[in-house]
């Protein structure tokens, strides 16, 4: 694990430039990574076979099928725009392979320095809509009021649908100039054809951004999108406190079935042993107390009902024998 010194020299890029970094003689990572360091934003080449895509869209599409509540595993529900999915690496080893991709980490080695983890792995639905819900911003993550440098956080995004309105949208060249905010669109107009990138696609197509970067998903969204965001940064970095008490940055949670092949680069790169964000005891703040009440209540008078029923029954069987 790099120290917090190394961590700085390495991947704030105050003292070393990524390129010069670069740990692999790669022709296709190089290329790739420069487009990153200048635009930051880099569309990837192929990186999932037709197979692992099947797989996980069936996965994803199964966490669709209704609410999270109780003992069922769906999806949560935050706002009326989008049916969000965590921890998607525990539902299908695709979203795994994706993540740890030789590319993917050859690219973020240089991008990130040493030391670099994936620390959340989410998706969604986005459903169609005219309104933009998730307007312009550059992702808050860190304690801002501890540090003047931007420290590096890069996102890996995959379509799971064809992308064809709605797409993700950046600014080209917007990354690593001030500290990430909400951007009212008042202070973009009008955003010229030369500086916003539009990433439309097919099914599988996968990019990586830096979140520092100014970018909101377009509008309007005329057909659902599905997208997963794989997010990587160092752990070492203080979070902001919004995400410490809502524990976002939690240690992943993973699938035993799926890591049989992990080299010691991927154990780290999935945090095994870090206790850095581990929060012991934790429980979410509920935000709908009353409603959660209710709906316990309900379920607990439901329970009572069925097993009335089942003693009425045993007792009519054993009557009728």
């Amino acid at each position: 694990m790099s120290t917090t010194r190394d961590y700085k020299n390495s991947s704030n890029g105050a003292n070393v430039n990524a390129l010069d970094a670069l740990r692999v003689a790669d022709d296709q990572a190089v290329q790739l990574l420069q487009e990153l360091e200048v635009n930051g934003i880099v569309r990837l080449p192929p990186i999932i076979s037709p197979d692992q895509l099947r797989g996980m869209q069936s996965a994803f599409r199964h966490r669709l099928n209704g609410l999270r509540w109780n003992d069922y595993d769906g999806f949560e529900k935050t706002e009326c725009q989008r049916q969000m999915v965590e921890d998607v690496l525990t539902v299908e080893q695709g979203f795994l392979k994706a993540a740890l991709h030789p590319l993917v980490k050859d690219i973020l080695n240089s991008y990130l320095g040493d030391g670099f983890e994936l620390v959340e792995a989410k998706g969604w639905k986005s459903l169609p809509t005219t309104r933009d819900f998730h307007g312009w911003h550059g992702d808050a993550w860190y304690e801002q009021k501890d540090t003047s440098e931007i420290p590096r956080e890069v996102k890996l995004a995959i379509y799971l649908t064809d992308v064809k309105s709605g797409a993700f949208n950046y600014i080209k060249g917007s990354h690593r100039k001030y500290h990430p905010r909400p951007i009212p669109t008042v202070e973009l107009d009008p955003v010229s054809d030369s500086e916003l990138i539009e990433v439309l696609g097919p099914a599988g197509s996968a990019f990586l951004f830096d979140t520092s970067g100014i970018h909101r998903q377009g509008v309007p969204i005329l057909e659902p999108r599905e997208a997963v965001f794989l997010n990587y940064h160092h752990p070492d970095v203080p979070l902001q406190h919004e995400d410490v008490e809502f524990y976002r940055y939690h240690p992943l949670l993973l699938n035993a079935a799926f890591l049989g092949e992990l080299s010691d680069e991927d154990q780290r790169i999935l945090g095994f042993g870090n206790m850095n964000n581990y929060v012991a005891n934790f429980v979410q703040p509920d935000r709908h107390p009353k409603l959660h009440r209710a709906f316990s209540a309900a379920l607990h008078t439901t329970l009572k009902v069925e097993q009335t029923i089942e003693r009425v029954k045993a007792k009519w069987r054993s009557v009728h024998k």
